[in-house]
């Protein structure tokens, strides 16, 4: 009774704060009504700090509150037995015979793509620390691996000779494994030294990216990226953003990102690919091992390490349906193609009114300069896919990011510091943030955004905004948090 009564006399916005409800239900035990009452309207009094012994904190993973992982609506018959099968395929374990390896990060694309549904990322358990030793393979797992961190692939900065690298080093080895499909106790290739490079700071992590709505992603047309770009452009140099998309400029001054096309690449940490099916084929190749159609020769070529010789993952002309005929690389294309984006809450976390709030914060502190809540598809084969909004929270451009976050990996036009915006739909089912995975803490995230440049990298982009953030007092804070972990 007495509770209802302070909430009638201040109202549900401050009786909502997760923090001043508990400390209301602890207080009221046993110390009596009037102390309540006037303590907490000191605590609300409009000279105090309402939010005063309560700082922000990210309210977490939302784990109830989401709906992830199914397909698209609208799609035809043919269009979901194509996502099924995609599914299916996606979420299925390789072996030796299947082409596993030689070297490889994992043996399954579910496995990395898991949070908070398939298609999702990094889950809260580890599946690399089990797939090391596996059927009996002789891998050592790498310090940075650990069974409550995240899905990491590793790359490195330079080469011995001192150019730059930036290619994916596959963590683990199929020497000594012999699982269900095949025998690798033949093969003796050995893991790279990765405690070497990690002690010469020549190692950099990604964590995979949720692929939730790719084919909308896909079909944002290249127009309606570049007139975006354009949109409050006064506002966004008064904060230091500029942004460009992914193209790769040729010796002749020309743009070509894929082949000779042209056009605007948006899948992947920097933009680096430009199709889901170019997605699927350098994961399959890169973070399995698997050669396929588009990638048709083995990262690592060692004689006695082969057990699927001939390219392995291939079109089979002998298929009597769609789906029997079509490659795993196009059936994964199409999974992520019909994967619809999570739906968010309108209520969780903070309920309603917080979460609108925070909508408008996000607007009002320049969030959204970047992270552009909706683009809009285009023309397309699949009506489920044509004309529709795209609330991804994401320009699709590169950003300057600074120091903090700088990986000093250069992919085509993505500079060291460059990293895509990434789109924020889902964020409210992500365990691990930013490209490395390096928290789980949204605040920490945001704070990581902000950094000044030094004699390698400009100052991040984000650095005025961060700042605007900053600035919010806790109530304020606590909204944006909580509509951010509502996406």
């Amino acid at each position: 009774m007495i509770r209802d009564r302070l909430k009638a006399l201040i109202g549900n916005r401050y009786a909502r704060r997760p923090g001043v409800g508990r400390w209301i239900r602890q207080i009221s035990v046993g110390r009596g009504g009037v102390v309540v009452a006037s303590l907490f309207v000191m605590l609300v009094s409009p000279e105090c700090n309402t939010t005063s012994g309560f700082p922000a904190s990210d309210p977490g993973v939302q784990k109830a509150a989401l709906q992830a992982g199914d397909p698209l609506p609208g799609l035809t018959p043919s269009e979901m037995a194509l996502f099924e099968a995609g599914r299916e395929e996606f979420e299925g374990s390789e072996g030796v015979a299947d082409g596993l390896g030689p070297r490889f990060n994992m043996d399954s694309c579910g496995g990395c793509h898991a949070q908070p549904a398939v298609g999702g990322s990094s889950p809260a358990a580890n599946p690399q620390v089990a797939v090391a030793t596996a059927f009996h393979a002789v891998n050592n797992l790498p310090s940075f691996i650990r069974a409550d961190g995240p899905v990491r692939e590793v790359r490195y900065k330079y080469k011995s000779d001192g150019s730059r690298d930036g290619g994916v080093h596959a963590l683990f080895v199929i020497s000594g494994r012999v699982d269900d499909t095949g025998d690798a106790s033949g093969c003796d290739i050995t893991q790279e030294d990765f405690h070497g490079q990690e002690q010469s700071n020549n190692l950099i992590f990604r964590i995979p990216t949720p692929v939730f709505g790719g084919g909308l992603i896909e079909q944002i047309p290249d127009s309606a990226i570049i007139a975006n770009q354009e949109v409050s452009a006064q506002q966004k140099s008064n904060l230091g953003i500029h942004g460009h998309p992914h193209r790769v400029r040729m010796d002749n001054g020309t743009t070509n990102v894929n082949g000779n096309d042209g056009t605007v690449a948006r899948f992947g940490w920097k933009a680096q690919n430009k199709s889901l099916l170019l997605f699927s084929g350098e994961a399959y190749n890169v973070e399995m091992g698997i050669s396929n159609e588009l990638f048709q020769t083995e990262r690592d070529e060692t004689g006695n390490c082969q057990f699927a010789p001939t390219p392995n993952d291939t079109t089979n002309a002998a298929g009597t349906t769609p789906a029997e005929v079509l490659s795993d690389v196009e059936k994964f294309a199409f999974f992520m193609r019909f994967l619809a984006p999570p739906t968010p809450s309108l209520t969780t976390p903070g309920g309603a009114d917080s979460i609108a709030n925070g909508r408008d914060l996000f607007q009002s502190t320049g969030c959204a300069l970047c992270h552009t809540p909706t683009l809009r598809t285009g023309n397309a084969a699949a009506a489920a896919l044509a004309n529709k909004d795209v609330n991804l929270y994401s320009d699709l451009l590169l950003h300057n990011m600074g120091p903090g976050l700088a990986d000093d990996i250069v992919q085509a036009q993505a500079g060291p510091d460059e990293f895509r915006t990434s789109p924020l739909w889902g964020l409210g089912g992500r365990i691990f943030l930013l490209h490395d995975g390096r928290t789980t803490d949204l605040v920490e995230a945001i704070q990581a955004h902000k950094s000044a440049g030094n004699s390698h990298f400009k100052d991040s982009e984000a650095n005025h905004v961060v700042d605007n953030f900053n600035q919010l007092n806790d109530a304020q804070k606590t909204d944006l948090l909580n509509f951010l972990r509502s996406l």
